[in-house]
């Protein structure tokens, strides 16, 4: 039979079917979700001359100066070749200085400036902004980070017996 391009009436589609509605799919409303949640941050960000990726590195070494590219890269589940043009420009900036480690010509030292750890002042009032923008409380963040980071290792050490395969 072909395939007239009518839409299947609902009450025939199966649960099997429904599954497959956009609106149920996890990965649709982490998607859009992330990109709004992003989108919020970028006028807080702008004012401090950050893009979300560079804050995320920032924070990072906000957290503990210097650290290697390959730290940098574990903390924030990037690639290193990804952040490389983060950091050049982060350094064009004047926040950070790249280094070689002497010994380990391989390994690059990052070193917040004075200049990038003073910024750290005016970006304590990020997380309070973006609750406010978002209308959530801070138990409220606690909650969503919690289940994120649930998410995120449920990703990185998938059950066992599961695959590529399609049930």
């Amino acid at each position: 039979m072909a395939d007239t391009g009518a839409p299947i009436p609902r009450e025939s589609t199966t649960q099997r079917d429904d599954e497959l509605l956009l609106e149920r799919q996890l990965c649709f409303a982490l998607t859009v979700a992330s990109r709004s949640v992003v989108g919020v941050y970028k006028p807080v960000l702008e004012k401090m001359g950050l893009t979300h990726p560079q804050y995320l590195v920032m924070l990072a070494l906000w957290e503990r100066s210097p650290r290697t590219l390959k730290d940098i890269s574990e903390a924030l589940l990037h690639e290193p070749a990804t952040l490389s043009p983060i950091l050049r420009r982060l350094e064009e900036a004047g926040y950070v200085i790249r280094n070689r480690i002497h010994g380990n010509e391989r390994a690059l030292a990052i070193t917040l400036t004075e200049t990038g750890a003073a910024l750290r002042q005016q970006a304590t009032a990020v997380p309070g902004t973006i609750m406010e923008r978002l209308h959530l409380t801070r138990a409220e963040v606690a909650e969503l980070h919690r289940a994120m980071t649930g998410l995120i290792e449920a990703t990185q050490h998938p059950a066992a017996g599961t695959g590529d395969k399609l049930a």
